[in-house]
């Protein structure tokens, strides 16, 4: 297994609609000094021309901080702006088709919302899993949801990272983290809110706790 030095414990989703007027890469960069230890662009209204630039602007602050940058479902764009890694979903292009594109070391992470598909991503070989929604959310709403009982279950039955998904904040933060798996990804806790330094902070400090 490659790319395994990865700290997945706070995993930063972008998301422009909850901004609410601040600047994406400035938010992104308080995140990063925050403590955001991956950074993930997740970008459904952009022309490629856009997504392309708003990466290559993010890809900067993340190369700054030496924190690895996911590009979510574009392999073309993860590629272009040479990040570390690709996310994709159950809807996305096949795990086997993006890692031919992007090579052996790069991060293929998959999302999964049952044990199925979490075994087949697995063995398909993904390098770490994005489980959810393990809480109602705002950014996603065709989600699935993963009860904590089931994330604990996919956890123990993979040998990959396990990052959950969907709805968390500093309030639940902790329950989920005592399943055992390796971070949490958070978009709209840090991408809306006013101070997303502090917003950062506090979740990390939960999670480390």
């Amino acid at each position: 297994m490659h790319n395994n030095n990865v700290d997945y414990s706070l995993y930063l989703v972008t998301d422009r609609d909850c901004l609410g007027g601040k600047d994406l890469v400035a938010t992104v960069e308080q995140a990063l000094q925050g403590g955001a230890t991956v950074v993930q662009v997740r970008e459904k209204n952009l022309s490629t021309l856009e997504f392309f630039q708003v990466t290559s602007r993010i890809k900067s602050i993340t190369d700054k901080y030496g924190i690895p940058l996911i590009v979510n479902d574009r392999a073309d764009i993860a590629l272009a702006v040479d990040a570390a890694g690709l996310h994709i979903g159950q809807e996305d292009l096949p795990l086997a088709v993006a890692r031919r594109l992007l090579g052996p070391d790069k991060i293929i992470g998959v999302s999964a919302s049952t044990l199925e598909e979490a075994l087949l991503a697995q063995e398909q070989g993904a390098d770490y899993l994005g489980v959810g929604a393990v809480f109602p959310t705002n950014t996603k709403d065709d989600a699935d949801s993963v009860s904590l009982a089931a994330l604990k279950s996919i956890k123990e039955q993979v040998r990959i990272p396990v990052v959950a998904i969907g709805g968390i904040n500093r309030s639940n933060v902790q329950p989920v983290m005592e399943t055992g798996i390796a971070g949490v990804a958070v978009v709209s806790a840090i991408i809306a809110a006013q101070d997303p330094y502090e917003a950062a902070s506090d979740i990390l400090q939960l999670i480390r706790a």
